[in-house]
This record gives C-alpha cells, structure tokens and sequence, in this order.
C-alpha cells in the first residue's frame, strides 16, 4: 500500500490509476479535472464549492438537502445580532443534549479515536481553541488567548505560543469547565452586539498567532465559530454512536 504525506503533487497526471478504498484525509483539490471517473459508494466530507458532476454543480443540492433534513441548521447562518445570539443558545441547548449521551459512557471511551478522528475530549478541546482564537484573540484583541489544553487542528502550521498537546488526557469535567468559560465569553460578546459591529472588521491582535495578525471582518469570526460548533457536534454524534456499541 502506498502512502504519500506532506507531498505536493499540483500539476500531476494519473491515468488508468486504481483509487479503490483508498483515504484521503486533509487534501487540497482545487481546480482539479476528472474525467471518466467512477464514483461508487464514495464519502466525501468538507469544503465543496463550485465541484460540478456531469455539468451539475453540485454544492447547492448539498446545501439545500441538509437544510431540509435539519431545518435548524439555517439558524447557523445568521444576518443580524438577534440571529447570532439565538444560533448560539440553539448550540448550548444541543451540546449539552450531546454531552448528557456522552455521560452514559464509560469515561474511556471519551478518550478514544473513531475512525482515525478526533476523540470526544479533543473534539471540546478543539472548540476551546476556537473561540480563543475566533473570539478572543481576533475580535476582542488577546494576543495570546489559548489554554494549553486547546487543541488546533492537526495540520495547522507551527506558531510560536500556539499549544499542540494531542496526547493530553484531561477528564471530561475538566474540559467541559473550559468549554463553559469560552460560550460564557461568547454570551457576553453577543449580548453587546449592535448592527454597527457585525458590520465593522476587528483590530489586528499584536503578536504570532492563530488567525494571523490582521484585520477579519466580525461577521465572519463569529460564523466561524458558529460552524465549527455545529459541524463539530455532528461529528461527535456521529461517532458516540460507534461508540455507544462497544
């Protein structure tokens, strides 16, 4: 079996290739062209824009099909201060529901990888870093924000100050302790919340970091938190239920 990390392949050629039952995991596929290709009983999670199958472009099906299995989903794409602040109580009321199911388990299984993803613990150590980066360092301006149990993605490059602990093992209380910090400041942010701000961008953050030292428009940090909470809880849900058959 082959495998390929960390390789820049832009620009390469595959012909009569088998791809069957292959992984790929963090892949950059901008602009590719595929052709005769067969797609059968595939997976594909992420970031789809502008990808047309057969003429078709595909991402608005997408978008219009999880909108209407989950109508509370449009709630996580907001237009003003009360749109925002209702979205955020929405994401309280379904993580603790997804915490109470992650309670039942044997407090082990919090710290176990289903399928090569993140466990439950790093998930909420994730969304820590999240809001640190997102909230408190781009919009309110923290240089440097992040608790050492924050947890970035795993390929995010290296930045001076930025924690990267993958193999800590914290308990579930410690983390959720964490977790109810950050929304408490994200409940302040929001609660402050006028028209004028959603429409301003932030202060650049002094110092290296996540987000780079630059100016982000606040509506976008605050989506970004949005959806990471979100689709972050999906994930979890997804793979409590592995989980919860072992």
């Amino acid at each position: 079996m082959a495998e390929f990390e960390d390789e820049d392949l832009s620009g390469a050629r595959f012909q009569r290739v088998t791809l069957a039952d292959a992984r790929l995991r963090d892949v950059n596929l901008y602009r590719a062209v595929m052709r005769g290709v067969e797609l059968v009983d595939a997976d594909i999670s992420g970031d789809i824009t502008g990808l047309r199958i057969n003429g078709v472009e595909v991402a608005p099906l997408v978008e219009a099909e999880l909108d209407r299995r989950d109508p509370e989903r449009v709630k996580m794409r907001p237009t003003d201060p009360d749109g925002f602040r209702a979205a955020h109580d929405l994401l309280e009321r379904l993580w603790g529901e997804t915490v109470a199911r992650a309670r039942r388990l044997d407090p082990a299984l919090l710290h176990e990888s289903v399928d090569d993803e993140w466990s439950f613990i790093q998930t909420l150590r994730h969304l820590v870093f999240v809001t640190d980066s997102w909230v408190r360092r781009a919009i309110l301006g923290e240089p440097a924000p992040w608790h050492p149990l924050a947890l970035p993605w795993d390929t995010m490059p290296d930045y001076p100050g930025v924690p990267w602990d993958r193999a800590a093992r914290p308990s579930l209380d410690e983390v959720l302790d964490l977790v109810r910090d950050r929304r408490a400041i994200v409940r302040t942010v929001l609660a402050e919340l006028t028209e004028g701000q959603l429409a301003t961008d932030t202060t650049p953050a002094d110092g290296p970091g996540w987000p780079p030292s630059r100016s982000y428009p606040v509506r976008d940090c605050l989506l970004t938190l949005l959806n990471e909470e979100w689709q972050h809880r999906l994930y979890a849900e997804r793979d409590l239920a592995v989980l919860e058959t072992r």
